[in-house]
């Protein structure tokens, strides 16, 4: 199912006109299980993961997800849809991921929990969730900064429409949980935020 959708995106990106710029801090070890967290703003940020992250791997987001054409397939098989209004669907879901992090399935999320209504997008404050179960299952959390994607298509692109262009991703070199206690979390939390923040667009990095 990755290999389809990694198939998916690399023609779907192509036939757009959108290029994609991976920078990395540190090369990725591709044995390795990682917990991937990056800002949120567009549909293509899916996409894009789907060309960034190797061997296994599994989205966790939205319930809506599960209605789109495309998404929906992998959002009904070997991902993770939430709802944003249940406490007992997010302890599920965690604790779906948690089981398939134990199997060498990277985690891809978007701790924002959503795709704000503001343009140009902000960074907003993290949910908890992912940093605890980084610390939890001593999986290390990849920070990535997604430059510029909302100004290729922002949300769905219905609103703003779409353009070709280069999408710069900036992918953090890892931090590693091991040695952390999960009263760290938060510190956690913190430390990731500020790590994405500091590559986003309206920054001079």
């Amino acid at each position: 199912m990755n290999k389809l959708r990694a198939f998916h995106a690399l023609i779907s990106t192509t036939l757009a006109g959108v290029y994609l710029n991976f920078k990395f801090e540190k090369k990725l070890n591709s044995k390795q299980t990682y917990i991937y967290c990056a800002n949120h703003s567009s549909n293509l940020d899916i996409v894009l993961f789907c060309l960034l992250a190797k061997g296994r791997y599994h989205f966790m987001g939205k319930e809506e997800l599960t209605k789109n054409p495309v998404l929906g397939m992998f959002f009904k098989t070997i991902d993770i849809a939430v709802s944003r209004e249940s406490n007992i669907s997010a302890f599920r879901a965690f604790k779906k991921a948690g089981e398939n992090l134990e199997k060498g399935m990277s985690l891809i999320i978007f701790p924002e929990g959503r795709i704000d209504d503001l343009y140009p997008p902000v960074l907003h404050e993290f949910k908890n969730g992912p940093f605890r179960l980084a610390i939890e299952k001593n999986i290390p959390i990849v920070p990535v900064s997604l430059v510029n994607i909302w100004k290729l298509m922002w949300d769905n692109g219905y609103k703003y429409g779409t353009r070709p262009g280069i999408g710069n991703i900036y992918v953090h070199e890892p931090i590693l949980t091991s040695t952390l206690a999960v009263e760290s979390a938060d510190a956690l939390k913190e430390e990731v935020f500020k790590k994405i923040d500091s590559k986003l667009l309206h920054h001079d990095n």
